[in-house]
């Protein structure tokens, strides 16, 4: 049996003797996409065939993240943050090759699995296997986008402490269950937040969306919230999925993002348009 993976969202389905029939459920949702040229689908094998370097970055201690290159599906960054207690893998690698896991098992491996939301799903449950079928975490919201179910899937909502230090916090906005993960230390606290926002081009500053690749925006009530459930946290620096990264004043530039973003979707600019 083979585990089929999604080649543009890069989301492992079931394994069978055959691809899936149709499309990705999660590339069909208004927040992704289908390929015009149609569905494809590849594998873990096909993917760890060679062909690619793994980057490995540490961009404070205690913080290391990694990326394929070249990108693979959405192309995202793996974060793994190390604890006296274990490690969290946030955002887990939609790919999982001899040279990736090893570094990974290098640090420490994993004690916690958790994506921040369904787009990073990736290979969550070979990755939990891989390292010793430790928990993965899905917010019970967004259950129903999982592909592929295994007993090493726990539900989670609301706030929790993972490991010491680490707490999921339910953000939502992107997907009802979207989560960042924010991680105590000495030097402001640092916040993981895949794409519930997204770091721009323009230094300290971050936007908020639906649909990234579909330019769908959210409602000005939708980031209030979310800016509203970080209120609590303490964070100097933030870290995207893409790469995209603030290193200083974070939580004043999610504050100063979210107005400008709210102000101009909910009219109080129309007059300069």
């Amino acid at each position: 049996m083979t585990i089929w993976i999604c080649g543009t969202c890069g989301v492992e389905h079931p394994d069978t003797d055959q691809p899936p029939a149709g499309t990705c459920a999660i590339c069909a949702d208004d927040r992704q996409w289908v390929p015009a040229s149609g569905q494809v689908w590849t594998t873990l094998d096909k993917l760890s065939a060679g062909g690619h370097d793994v980057v490995h970055e540490e961009p404070e201690p205690g913080l290391h993240r990694f990326n394929r290159e070249p990108p693979f599906g959405i192309g995202q960054w793996t974060h793994l943050v190390r604890t006296a207690e274990g490690n969290l893998l946030w955002d887990p690698p939609n790919h999982l090759d001899a040279a990736l896991a090893t570094r990974v098992e290098e640090l420490g491996g994993a004690a916690v699995i958790v994506a921040s939301h369904p787009h990073m799903y990736g290979s969550q449950v070979s990755w939990s296997h891989r390292l010793g079928r430790v928990p993965v975490l899905v917010h019970a919201a967004d259950r129903q986008w999982v592909r592929r179910e295994d007993p090493v899937i726990r539900e989670w909502s609301g706030t929790e402490r993972v490991l010491p230090g680490v707490t999921l916090v339910e953000a939502g906005g992107h997907f009802p269950g979207a989560a960042v993960a924010h991680v105590e230390n000495e030097t402001g606290g640092t916040l993981l937040v895949g794409d519930t926002m997204l770091p721009v081009a323009a230094a300290g500053w971050v936007t908020f969306m639906r649909s990234y690749p579909n330019r769908i925006p959210l409602s000005a009530g939708l980031v209030r919230r979310i800016v509203d459930r970080l209120e609590p946290y303490e964070f100097d620096r933030l870290y995207g999925l893409l790469g995209g990264k603030i290193l200083g004043d974070a939580k004043g530039a999610v504050r100063r993002s979210a107005e400008r973003y709210i102000e101009w979707v909910s009219g109080a600019n129309d007059h300069l348009g």
